[in-house]
């Protein structure tokens, strides 16, 4: 078996915390030793918009209705994953993270696995093309007061912001929320370049989902893709389902961003449905093709979010060629984790696991068998 992990790298053993029962489960399923089998860190996807027929994005009538989610999750080897509320009416968006709190404060298995929210929009541009599938009517500039209230409402949950940095506050807003500990992340945007730089300065540090929320069309040069790739301090984060991006995009982001890009799955609730025509809630009349792509149905240029889930994003780079095991199992796990949380070591001696048993096959795609959360088994095959 190969232990996938950066604390190993130098060859060192070290000790790992396990609840009771837990190594006993895992030496069944390595009997008999398979070189394919591989113990790693968890997936940390901070882009959940819903999975499984399950939406974080509109108002249960139950808030345990959402408690599938985590589940679902940890079967695909997220451990760790925020619950992404993208641009809708404020005092909606109040209601969504009311029901997510009341979530982790019934569900042990929903609290383990939500470890932050993303709040993605509504402060991003207005345009056609940047603003994607998010409704226009709701889009506002950003106000430091709203987040307040929506944070206080969150139990201090809110870990992460994503706007565009074209708004002529964006500066202070972004110097607030990186005071008060909520990573920003540009996106949806069509900021200039110059705003793009201010906005680094002020302490932006991701873009969210690069390549992606964006015209269909855009100026060779300047624009605002070249300006967020020629930023060092400016992490990316990608979508890697094989429709988002050509593989030859993920080549050259790879290659500007190194150790700072890192995998997202944006999956919404459609992610493990069959395929057809749909309607969402937000996003209007949908379609899911047999191959996996989300798309407005009016326009099949414009993608709906994702349909994937974070581990297939995995095996798309491995497949692909695009990256190596060690390196694509590293975008989806340590990468997202250091970011979240500054100094969280996921291997280290004495740590409680969040740990993944998979088995890689021949033709790169990861299955996964045991996941452990805060060391206890959470999904067993």
């Amino acid at each position: 078996m190969k232990i996938q992990g950066n604390s190993y790298r130098d060859g060192s053993a070290i000790e790992i915390s396990f609840s009771e029962g837990i190594i006993d489960s895992i030496s069944e399923t390595l009997a008999p030793l398979d070189e394919n089998l591989i113990l790693g860190p968890g997936f940390t996807d901070v882009q959940v918009n819903g999975y499984g027929g399950i939406d974080y994005n509109e108002v249960q009538s139950d808030p345990m209705n959402l408690a599938g989610i985590s589940r679902l999750l940890y079967q695909e080897g997220v451990t760790t994953h925020f619950p992404t509320i993208i641009t809708n009416d404020p005092e909606q968006i109040s209601q969504l993270i009311l029901q997510i709190v009341s979530l982790r404060k019934s569900d042990e298995l929903s609290r383990m696995s939500i470890e932050g929210l993303h709040i993605e929009g509504p402060f991003i541009s207005p345009m056609d093309g940047p603003r994607g599938a998010h409704p226009k009517e709701f889009i506002l500039p950003p106000d430091w007061s709203m987040v307040q209230k929506w944070q206080l409402e969150a139990k201090g949950l809110i870990k992460m912001i994503t706007l565009s940095a074209e708004w002529e506050n964006a500066v202070p807003f972004i110097e607030r929320c990186v005071e008060h500990g909520i990573l920003v992340s540009i996106g949806h945007t069509n900021a200039t370049h110059q705003q793009i730089l201010d906005a680094v300065d002020a302490g932006a540090s991701l873009s969210t989902h690069l390549g992606n929320g964006m015209h269909t069309n855009i100026a060779r040069h300047p624009n605002y893709l070249w300006s967020q790739l020629s930023q060092d301090d400016l992490g990316a984060s990608i979508i890697a389902d094989g429709f988002h991006l050509p593989a030859e995009v993920i080549q050259v982001f790879q290659k500007v961003k190194k150790e700072n890009l890192m995998l997202v799955s944006d999956s919404v609730s459609l992610s493990g449905m069959p395929a057809g025509d749909y309607k969402l809630h937000i996003g209007g009349e949908v379609t899911l093709t047999p191959e996996g792509k989300l798309h407005l149905k009016s326009n099949p240029s414009i993608l709906a979010g994702s349909a994937s889930n974070i581990r297939s994003g995995v095996s798309f780079l491995i497949k692909n060629k695009l990256a190596s095991l060690a390196e694509a199992w590293e975008m989806a796990s340590v990468r997202p984790e250091k970011l979240v949380n500054p100094g969280h070591i996921l291997f280290k001696e004495g740590a409680i696991a969040d740990l993944i048993l998979c088995r890689k096959h021949e033709d790169g795609k990861l299955e996964v068998l045991k996941t452990i959360k805060h060391g206890r088994e959470v999904f067993s095959s």
